[in-house]
């Protein structure tokens, strides 16, 4: 989450992307993260501090989404996704207000792979309490395939994470 990207750490980078949506941007941060915490502390988005961080990607959204205010949906996306734009938010932001008739709103690469960000309608909220593993909310999205909507996003974007150092590596040497 501190890995530079474009002079900035992917943490801030992710929340700007966020906040250029003009939602409020909440982000779950394990309890001790003050290096973490530092690199948005100036930024209009809130903190929520996740003790089941540990335990792995559920843990993490089990946390957060019991932290959550009260909304009528909520959107969740993964911090190390280096290739979001806020094009991607509003493209899924949208779909959920024009396709009504869905529980899920979800990215998804252009050749059609599930992805990030994600919307859950908030009558799934009480499911996020059984999250286990480091799934996520795979497991819940599973059992609503019918009532999941998939939002083409350009590329690989909705899936494109980098989570080893060779593989961050090989995206600098990329980019160059």
């Amino acid at each position: 989450m501190l890995e530079d990207v474009g002079g900035i750490p992917l943490l801030r980078r992710q929340v700007l992307t966020a906040m250029e949506t003009g939602q409020p941007v909440l982000v779950a941060l394990p309890a001790s993260a003050p290096a973490r915490l530092a690199v948005i502390a100036d930024l209009d988005a809130s903190t929520v501090h996740v003790a089941e961080a540990a335990e792995g990607l559920s843990g993490a959204m089990r946390g957060a989404v019991r932290q959550l205010p009260q909304a009528d949906a909520f959107m969740i996306t993964l911090g190390d996704l280096v290739s979001l734009q806020p094009s991607d938010f509003k493209a899924v932001l949208d779909a959920h207000t024009t396709r009504p008739d869905y529980l899920i709103w979800r990215g998804a690469t252009s050749a059609g792979k599930p992805g990030h960000p994600v919307i859950f309608d908030d009558s799934l909220r009480p499911e996020f309490t059984n999250l286990q593993g480091d799934h996520g909310g795979n497991a819940l999205i599973k059992r609503y395939p019918a009532q999941t909507h998939l939002v083409p996003l350009a590329g690989n974007r909705a899936r494109f994470d980098l989570d080893t150092p060779e593989e961050w590596d090989a995206w600098r040497s990329a980019r160059l």
